[in-house]
């Protein structure tokens, strides 16, 4: 991850070279004939981005062009960035102030009628129908690349900054050793890649979450499966398991980064009907 003030402060041959703009989400730098990067701003889960980008039917990200006019210099940066197949930059918010660079991603299409572009975060996303005619494996592979490539490293980042870089359950805080669990696995609709959705956790505690030996109840109250707390077994299991029944979640300071009620609810339910 990188600082605001390390990418405004970046240094090119000697001298001052920003890697984003100081007050637009896209950099054209008066050098450069095409844009260089572009940006998209941290928000708190339940929040609008100014520049909200989605996916679109084909599985490809949306980005949204510097206000409402298409001859604006940054957009027309990002059009010449285009026809000439130039890679750009795309900086993404993980927390204020914070970014995850990706790079090389390239813009596939420029949609002026919706004042946005599709951009590919990777070589086969160059190469996807477009215009609403990508095939169903196309899409399928395109939104799977999509939330391999951006989602699923935005929402870790994203929880470990949460929870302050330590386990929810154990107080690990070793980051190598830290996943971003999900409450509703994203697999599923309802998964979504939010703070809200997400625990930081160990790996030891990762997998014994998502294998349902243990639970997190809606009062934030952790609970082993009843066959594991009978068992006799060496330190990992009495220490590491055994010993976190009915222990509290450790959780984010802020309440909007909280993991939602009614997602424990429904994945306590999930752990109890597999014990």
């Amino acid at each position: 991850m990188v600082s605001r003030a390390e990418l405004l402060g970046f240094q090119f041959e000697g001298r001052t070279f920003p890697l984003v703009d100081n007050q637009l989400g896209i950099r054209k730098p008066k050098e450069l004939t095409a844009a260089l990067s572009i940006l998209t701003t941290y928000t708190s889960d339940g929040t609008r981005a100014p520049y909200e980008d989605e996916v679109g039917p084909d599985g490809l990200l949306r980005y949204k062009f510097q206000g409402d006019n298409p001859n604006l210099y940054t957009n027309v940066g990002l059009r010449h960035a285009h026809e000439r197949g130039l890679p750009l930059i795309w900086f993404f918010g993980v927390k204020q102030g914070l970014y995850l660079p990706f790079f090389p991603v390239w813009i596939r299409a420029v949609e002026t009628d919706q004042l946005q572009v599709a951009v590919a975060l990777e070589e086969a996303q160059r190469h996807i129908t477009l215009d609403g005619a990508a095939s169903e494996i196309e899409r399928r592979y395109s939104v799977g690349m999509t939330r391999r490539r951006l989602h699923q490293p935005v929402f870790r980042q994203r929880v470990i900054q949460a929870y302050q870089t330590s386990c929810a359950m154990c107080r690990l805080k070793h980051l190598s050793l830290l996943d971003a669990a999900h409450i509703i696995p994203d697999r599923e609709e309802r998964g979504v890649p939010a703070i809200s959705n997400g625990m930081a956790l160990c790996k030891i505690h990762h997998a014994a979450y998502d294998q349902h030996i243990l639970g997190v109840r809606p009062d934030l109250v952790i609970e082993v499966r009843s066959d594991i707390l009978e068992e006799v077994d060496g330190p990992m299991l009495k220490h590491g398991l055994q010993e976190m029944n009915g222990l509290r979640l450790v959780v984010p300071r802020r309440r909007v980064d909280m993991p939602k009620r009614e997602l424990l609810e429904e994945r306590y339910e999930r752990f109890r009907d597999a014990g």
